[in-house]
């Protein structure tokens, strides 16, 4: 018996630091991007394959603007047109996606989603497209 509380102590202790180590990972590049601008995103990829596609040569621009120099009637109209409940919650609208779920089923297929501004920008920067 003492045997077998051993072994789970230690599995849950590498679960524990597995889960740790993760999440320090994310937040190492949460800090690097504070400071430095990420080369391109996964949809910035994705969007690149399909413009190669049809054009081999083709290639994506853009150009980082500081923050201060982003009109406030900008950064407000992304916020109502991607996430009107923005300042409401902590990163996740549960009701959101409740309701796109509820969409999603009485449709038969994904015609809605309930992502925030955060959970888009964690997609588009952490995972791949």
């Amino acid at each position: 018996m003492r045997r077998i509380v051993k072994v789970l102590a230690v599995v849950l202790g590498a679960l524990a630091l597995a889960v740790v180590l993760v999440q320090a990972w994310f937040f190492a590049h949460v800090l690097w991007w504070d400071r430095y601008n990420p080369g391109s995103t996964s949809v910035m990829a994705a969007r690149l394959d399909g413009l190669q596609a049809k054009n081999p040569k083709a290639e994506l621009k853009h150009r980082w603007v500081d923050y201060d120099r982003i009109s406030a009637h900008l950064k407000r109209a992304v916020i109502a047109a991607e996430d009107a409940k923005f300042i409401d919650h902590e990163g996740f609208d549960w009701e959101g996606i409740q309701r796109a779920l509820e969409k999603n089923q009485r449709r038969g297929k994904v015609v809605s989603g309930g992502s925030t501004i955060s959970q888009q920008l964690a997609k588009n920067l952490l995972l791949s497209g």
